[in-house]
């Protein structure tokens, strides 16, 4: 797996010749579990084959009982500089719920070692649980706080089918999902993390100034990004694709130098639903002027007559930024450093249609009924 991975990262190079690396992210699995020497490699490929910039936000995610001490110290000699836990809860009785291998004392064990070698540390965090009580869930926040991480990602809980919780609640073993428990919840992380100075700048994260993620951010901003491995996805602004989800037939074709992946080219209508979407779930919401440049002034219009509703609601606003100085505020060097919003240039007077605080509980439902179809 590890060489498929290698010879991917070759094959594929050409797709990125133009373009500078600004992030990597070991994600989507278990990259804990590759040595120090694999990790390594492939950065060394990465390297060897791209253009990186001189300063890449390089993450990797990790279970906590994936992070033995050994582990983190070796990791803070490699170029890893930031990492993301997938902590869940900071309670034994949380974990078990949602099936978690890890135990909460070795939660708070991990996050006391990683913290005295990475500055930039991530965290996962659930809300939502059915059992778990407003205070638990301040008490999970506080527990966060006290270690002094600079980043929550955190989410409402979902049953999936075919899961045990789907298996306990179906059997009346476990209670169903509560939304206004989920709601409430989701209100006290915005009150408590803006109380300790995160900044909420996307629907599901949390960060203090200048340790937003980069990574994660350029997918809101509609950047290029490789995706290497199985099943994994890459998106080059026009083109969608993915590689197969099977690793015998990803490793196959590799050694054969042929891509087993399929490619979706996106309509003009999907690029402005993704647009829509991701613009919305961030503090930036989406450029009027970004839309009327890509897509058309009918666009713009349809997308302003079906946002009406909203407006009037007060789920939505429009923010009119008059001149350069109020827009590097909001998306300059403080907020969101090295990364740039339009690529077609600021326009003299824009405006961003955005979500409102009384809205982000609901941004999906919002977005997609502002989708053209």
């Amino acid at each position: 797996m590890l060489q498929a991975l290698v010879k991917e990262l070759i094959l594929r190079k050409k797709e990125f010749k133009n373009q500078t690396i600004e992030t990597i992210y070991f994600g989507g699995g278990t990259p804990s579990l590759l040595s120090i020497a694999e990790i390594k490699l492939l950065l060394d490929t990465v390297y060897e084959n791209y253009t990186v910039s001189a300063d890449p936000e390089i993450t990797l995610e990790a279970n906590p009982d994936d992070l033995l001490k050994e582990k983190i110290y070796k990791l803070a000699s490699t170029p890893i500089n930031r990492l993301s836990i997938g902590i869940q809860s900071f309670f034994d009785d949380d974990l078990k719920e949602m099936n978690r291998a890890h135990s909460a004392k070795e939660a708070r064990e991990v996050l006391s070692v990683a913290t005295r070698h990475f500055d930039n540390i991530t965290i996962d965090l659930i809300y939502g649980i059915p059992t778990m009580t407003d205070a638990r869930w301040k008490e999970n926040l506080q527990i966060a706080f006290d270690f002094d991480v600079h980043h929550i990602s955190s989410y409402a809980l979902t049953v999936e089918p075919k899961t045990a919780l789907y298996a306990f609640i179906k059997k009346g073993k476990y209670p169903p999902i509560d939304e206004e428990k989920a709601l409430a919840h989701f209100e006290i992380l915005v009150e408590e993390t803006q109380k300790e100075g995160f900044v909420h700048y996307e629907i599901s994260n949390f960060g203090k100034p200048d340790y937003f993620s980069r990574h994660n951010t350029s997918y809101w901003l509609g950047k290029s990004y490789l995706g290497i491995g199985p099943s994994s996805h890459s998106y080059n602004g026009t083109h969608r694709s993915w590689n197969v989800a099977n690793n015998s037939k990803y490793i196959k074709a590799i050694q054969e130098n042929s891509l087993p992946q399929e490619v979706e080219e996106l309509s003009k209508n999907d690029q402005f639903n993704e647009a829509i979407m991701t613009g919305l779930r961030t503090i930036w919401g989406v450029s009027l002027e970004d839309i009327t440049i890509r897509f058309g002034l009918a666009y713009k219009n349809e997308l302003l007559d079906n946002a009406k509703e909203f407006l009037d609601k007060g789920l939505l606003i429009i923010e009119i930024l008059n001149n350069q100085e109020e827009k590097s505020a909001l998306f300059g060097e403080v907020i969101l450093p090295k990364i740039h919003y339009l690529s077609s240039g600021w326009a003299r007077n824009d405006s961003f249609l955005k979500i409102t605080k009384k809205g982000k509980f609901l941004s999906d439902g919002i977005a997609s009924s502002l989708f053209k179809i």
